[in-house]
């Protein structure tokens, strides 16, 4: 009897172990896990939105549709997204995120702090309305992956 426990145990380890190294080939070959499919980015410095659009352009490019994407800007990166000033690039990239359902949302602090209206910024905007922390917060309870790059 103790042979067969023993037998028993080495094959389920083993199983275990197979499946293991399945899913650590999926997520070598980049295919999201099931709950990495919702994604918040939070932007803050005014040098990394560039840098930030462009993390979030290969996003979707790596991921397609299979995924939600919020952007949460607060201190002196909101200025980027200033309609009267903002980047021809930073304008393009934002209309073609909104075609694939990346939402957008502004601090209210921020906009308080810097006398922004929603008005002032780039079309897809919405108001982050306890503060683009709290936003955060909120967005990773409910599953959210963050990432600050």
């Amino acid at each position: 009897m103790h042979r067969r426990n023993i037998l028993a145990t080495a094959f389920a380890a083993a199983g275990a172990l197979i499946a293991a190294g399945g899913r650590s080939a999926r997520a070598q070959e980049g295919e999201p896990a099931r709950d990495a499919n919702k994604v918040v980015y939070h932007l803050s410095d005014l040098e990394k939105v560039s840098f930030v659009l462009g993390n979030i352009e290969n996003h979707l490019a790596g991921v397609g549709a299979r995924v939600m994407i919020a952007l949460v800007v607060h201190g002196p990166a909101l200025r980027a997204f200033l309609s009267a000033g903002a980047s021809q690039d930073t304008t393009r990239q934002v209309a073609g995120f909104v075609k694939r359902n990346v939402t957008f949302y502004a601090c209210s602090n921020t906009m308080r702090g810097q006398n922004i209206t929603l008005k002032e910024l780039l079309p897809s905007f919405a108001i982050a309305e306890r503060g683009g922390v709290v936003l955060i917060a909120g967005l990773q309870a409910q599953g959210y992956a963050y990432l600050r790059p």
